[in-house]
């Protein structure tokens, strides 16, 4: 196999299945915060910067 034909091989790859597999992680990375039972955790991030800090 040369070299030309190994980055046409790629390219085709990266052209179908890597598009799908993109598109895939990028609706799990953006609907991750929606799931079922994640309300909570995403309750607490959205007040623990409004926590004060006793610690001095």
């Amino acid at each position: 196999m040369s070299l030309h034909s190994t980055y046409d091989a790629l390219r085709h790859f990266a052209d179908s299945w890597g598009l799908v597999a993109m598109t895939v992680t990028f609706i799990v990375c953006a609907g991750w915060p929606f799931r079922p039972g994640a309300s909570s955790r995403n309750e607490a991030a959205a007040r623990y910067i409004l926590e004060s800090d006793d610690n001095d």
